[in-house]
């Protein structure tokens, strides 16, 4: 057996990195993949994170080598401990991500270089002298966060090693935009379109003029200077229907006037996110023509023995 090397990421393991990262992409999320540009830019920064990135202290990219190979990494952020950072994360450490290739008949020794690369992480928070650790598994993808189920060997690895999930699971939906409803001429509410906290947004108002529900959808997933391949994916950034206009349809006109816009935008596939325990949320969605994508555990603490 070839030995293996624990070390800090260098710029020429690029390639592989991206390569392992696409992987476990593409095991959660159908025709998505990351750049290279894009999994650089997301060691040194992460802009989509506008509320907890600027509170990161240090940030490392660990790998595993063996036999000229990346076979396993990880990236820690270590977060400040000054008063404007938030009270959780304030002096705290996270395995931001990790990945590896499950064992196999050619891979024998992947475990073996998870487990050496995992015991190099928890060297490198105890050194850190953190108040606390996390864990997770948001690499630089659309709708790849928390730990998906999907990744089985992951989870093991966590569970092994003393991280225990502590926080709430969320469902991923996602349909195809051609299977959702369309929009009724000449009925339903009026719709006016304008620009929402997480997208394009569509309100529907009554004959009154009152807003009674909204839907933001945005189409830029993929930021065009990282060229992620994500095309052709929108996601459901907001949801709202007025308590008072529950059960009259309101949702599904909502949907059908921003599956409208998505296929005037070319957007075949939109995704949609939910709480594990709000069943009739769920159960709206896959009545519109969602399917369930996968389940992701979010806030992982390291809590041994």
């Amino acid at each position: 057996m070839s030995a293996l090397t624990v070390r800090p990421f260098r710029r020429d393991d690029r390639d592989q990195l991206t390569e392992l990262i696409n992987a476990h992409v593409a095991a959660v999320v159908p025709g998505v993949s990351v750049s290279v540009n894009t999994v650089l830019s997301d060691l040194e920064r992460q802009p989509g994170e506008a509320v907890t990135d600027p509170w990161v202290g240090e940030r490392v990219t660990l790998v595993a080598e063996q036999r000229g190979a990346v076979v396993a990494a990880a990236h820690l952020l270590r977060y400040r401990s000054e008063g404007e950072v938030g009270e959780s994360y304030r002096d705290a450490g996270e395995i931001d991500w990790f990945v590896f290739r499950p064992p196999a008949s050619f891979r024998p020794d992947s475990d073996l270089a998870a487990e050496q690369l995992m015991a190099a992480c928890l060297a490198l928070l105890a050194r850190w002298n953190v108040r606390v650790r996390y864990a997770g598994g948001a690499v630089p993808a659309p709708a790849v966060y928390g730990l998906p189920r999907n990744w089985p060997h992951i989870h093991a690895l966590y569970e092994r090693s003393g991280f225990r999930h502590t926080g709430d699971t969320e469902v991923i939906l996602i349909a195809r935009v051609a299977d959702l409803p369309t929009p009724e001429s000449g009925s339903g509410p009026r719709f006016e379109r304008t620009l929402g906290e997480c997208g394009t947004r569509f309100t529907a108002y009554d004959d009154a003029g009152a807003a009674r529900g909204f839907i933001e959808v945005d189409t830029a997933l993929a930021r065009p200077e990282r060229q992620s391949r994500a095309a052709g994916l929108a996601d459901i950034g907001n949801l709202h229907i007025d308590p008072a206009s529950h059960g009259t349809g309101l949702e599904h006109h909502l949907l059908a006037h921003a599956a409208d816009w998505l296929r005037l935008s070319d957007v075949d596939r939109l995704l949609a996110y939910e709480s594990a325990d709000d069943a009739p949320a769920i159960e709206l969605l896959l009545g519109a023509g969602f399917t369930e994508l996968t389940r992701t555990d979010r806030g992982w603490e390291h809590r041994p023995g």
